[in-house]
């Protein structure tokens, strides 16, 4: 084994000496918008040249190309013998490829009839064989089978919406279901018409109930199919390949991926900082774009009104340009609405994460940036705590993301920017304002530069190791710290939570192994891979190479940091989180690292967590999170929804109801006016969309994280006073 203190910087998420990213794929690939808008979905227009000639007028019939067969076979041999995960491409691969592809096309079975995939496994064993030697054809006979029926069906809801809505029945009694990704195929064409015409009348009264009249509805609705039916006309070749070509990679892990010609440039410009956005990670999520998470400093992170989870239905520009409706639009595209110059306004109407169904949306307005580095940076706050009779002053450091400016660096610049150099001086200003303890936030901190993290934890602790590193033929090297002064030595709490992952989960694994202090929050994200580039003679292939591990063995794939006092938050674990994504690398451990303990707080934690546990029970806010987990929990195990009239008006109005009770908890735990109507609530929403960003204050959370810190405080010194 290798024992390395490394003085380059070491890959955390993505290679790249400029930027360290946090990207994730779940169904469909996933667009960064970061100060650039990265659209890493299936490529549309800008595709390159494909031998598609039209056989149909509604759609192309494509074929690939000779440069898309030769990637084919790099990709082929690439994953077979550079990928972490040792697998060959074999039938039982080819079948997985088959299975994805599928979903990847049409994930709510809603295209596809029993037929059709009847046919399609005739190919189901043989697609290994085919990847390996460049032949496409599999996949471009399914994909053109796809757009025959995409096609059908949306000239057959056209048809249907043209006969007027008045001719729909919404008294009758019919459901639907929310999610079709395990239903069962359609087994003729009569079922599939039936099967649309429920979702043109869920669609319909999803905007009635938004206030809008029948004849926009109609002209809405014809505008959204009329959209997918033209998007269909300019499919082209490379959006075949790179769906095909992630069907696959997707079986090796999630965080494996191709990316088209088109799409790496899109990437690399991302990397290199040279475009405006919003600052956020999103997927497409069957008809809808959803935000997976925020870029930390970025403009909608400041601007505090998206969430995660969140679905985007319509972008519109301008404070008062007209909102252009999106569902069904390719990733990429939504990506093309969202990016626009500097200091533009953009306006997202999107559907919460809370709601239960389409009917609840809000606008949020969202005025585009960069994100630069400064905005990045640790920030520093003081927490004053009264506790019997004595004033503690704790020290907060909000560390958004692991950052270095690495062109000062390289230009030797001796006065460049990076996380370890801003915190070390935070601390020296904290230390003469005289705190008593420290917290570090690392909530929603989704990773960066890897020796970042390693010289972060070498502030707390002396000379040692810090993270191992596993590559796929099995060699280990241990990094870690050289420099034994120590920064900072006294109590320290540090905070994560579901965002917090990668470099953040090595900070906080480290800090946990060592004895250094008490981990708050909850089970962190689980990344716990290191990919690279690769450029292919064809696009670019992000393939994973090797795993972390914490010095104690364990590794932080799929697990993640498990905290020792726990604080849940509504992020959705189901949906977010490596456990969430398919194939991700399992956990596993290796040797530990012999290292140090500077403290054991296992004695104190169940004192610890139960002191917790009765400061929550009489706070209002904690109280009003856990309706909020409960509500978002019962709308995830809602199965179907009414397509009557009445009973959807009934159900909309007794979830705004619920969901203004626990906002009006929140409010009165902090002294705030209550909303007298979900109306007035609303109100507010918008306003407070169109305002400046408010500068965000110590949350509860926060605040709590400091009652912990006091209790740690003060069970040591019950200690050290019951051995003097």
């Amino acid at each position: 084994m290798e024992y390395l203190y490394p003085c380059t910087i070491i890959p955390d998420l993505v290679v790249n000496k400029f930027k360290h990213m946090f990207l994730l794929q779940r169904r469909s690939l996933y667009a960064v918008l970061f100060t650039s808008l990265c659209s890493l979905a299936l490529a549309g227009n800008a595709a390159v040249a494909s031998g598609a000639k039209t056989e149909n007028p509604d759609y192309l019939n494509l074929t690939p190309t000779a440069d898309q067969e030769k990637a084919s076979r790099d990709i082929a041999r690439q994953l077979q013998y550079a990928h972490y995960r040792s697998l060959k491409i074999d039938g039982e691969v080819s079948s997985e490829v088959l299975d994805n592809y599928i979903k990847y096309l049409d994930p709510q079975r809603i295209y596809f009839t029993q037929s059709d995939i009847d046919e399609f496994e005739n190919y189901r064993y043989r697609l290994d064989g085919a990847i390996k030697s460049g032949q496409l054809d599999p996949a471009f006979r399914i994909y053109n089978r796809f757009q025959s029926r995409i096609v059908g069906r949306l000239n057959y809801i056209t048809g249907l919406l043209n006969t007027g809505v008045a001719k729909l029945d919404f008294k009758k009694d019919e459901e639907i279901l929310i999610d079709r990704e395990e239903a069962p195929w359609a087994t003729s064409e009569s079922e599939l018409d039936n099967l649309w015409r429920k979702r043109l009348k869920s669609a319909i009264l999803s905007q009635r109930l938004l206030g809008k009249t029948d004849e926009d509805i109609s002209n809405g609705l014809r505008k959204r199919y009329e959209s997918q039916l033209s998007r269909i006309k300019q499919s082209r070749s490379e959006d075949v390949f790179q769906a095909y070509m992630n069907a696959l990679t997707n079986i090796y892990d999630p965080h494996t991926q191709y990316f088209s010609p088109r799409n790496s440039e899109n990437f690399n410009i991302n990397m290199s900082l040279s475009l405006e956005g919003i600052g956020a990670v999103l997927q497409s999520d069957n008809e809808h774009t959803k935000v997976v998470r925020l870029v930390p400093a970025g403009p909608a992170d400041k601007n505090g009104k998206l969430k995660p989870a969140d679905r985007i239905v319509g972008v519109g520009q301008g404070d008062k340009g007209e909102i252009v409706d999106v569902v069904g639009w390719r990733l990429e595209e939504v990506v093309d609405l969202i990016r626009g110059p500097k200091k533009s306004v953009v306006r997202l109407e999107v559907i919460p994460a809370t709601a239960s169904n389409d009917s609840e949306t809000r606008v949020i307005n969202i005025v585009r940036d960069k994100v630069d580095l400064e905005d990045q940076s640790a920030q520093k706050h003081v927490l004053n705590i009264n506790r019997g009779g004595r004033e503690y002053k704790l020290g907060v450091i909000d560390i958004p993301t692991f950052y270095a400016d690495f062109r000062a660096m390289q230009a030797g610049d001796p006065n460049y920017r990076s996380t370890t150099r801003d915190v070390n001086k935070l601390l020296s200003e904290l230390k003469a304002e005289g705190i008593d303890g420290l917290i570090i936030d690392l909530r929603d901190n989704g990773g960066g530069a890897l020796q970042e993290a390693i010289q972060l934890t070498g502030l707390f602790i002396q000379e040692g190791p810090t993270v191992q590193v596993r590559t796929a033929d099995n060699r280990v090297r241990v990094y870690g710290d050289p420099d034994e002064q120590i920064a900072y030595t006294g109590p320290l709490v540090v905070m994560v939570n579901r965002m917090s992952a990668s470099a953040s989960e090595i900070f906080a694994a480290a800090i946990q192994d060592y004895g250094g202090g008490v981990i708050i929050g909850e089970q962190t994200f689980g990344k716990g891979t290191v990919q690279s580039v690769r450029g292919l003679s064809h696009g670019q292939l992000k393939i994973t190479e090797a795993k972390f591990y914490r010095i104690s063995g364990g590794s932080t794939q799929h697990k993640g940091v498990t905290p020792d006092v726990v604080i849940p938050s509504a992020i959705d674990k189901s949906e977010i989180g490596e456990d969430a994504l398919p194939q991700a690398l399992p956990w596993d451990h290796i040797d530990a690292v012999a290292h140090r303990r500077y403290g054991n707080f296992t004695p104190l934690i169940s004192d610890l967590a139960k002191n917790h546990d009765i400061r929550m029970e009489k706070n209002a806010e904690y109280q009003a999170l856990l309706q909020e987990i409960d509500f978002l929990k019962e709308a995830k195990a809602q199965k179907t929804i009414s397509l009557r009239e009445d009973i959807r008006k009934q159900e909309l109005k007794s979830l705004q109801d619920r969901e203004l009770a626990y906002v009006n908890m929140k409010r009165a735990a902090k002294k705030e006016a209550q909303f007298k109507t979900y109306k007035d609530y609303e109100t507010f929403q918008e306003e407070q969309s169109a305002q400046a960003p408010a500068k965000k204050d110590l949350d509860f959370i926060a605040r709590e994280s400091g009652e912990i810190l006091v209790d740690v405080l003060t069970m040591q010194q019950q200690i050290a006073d019951s051995k003097s």
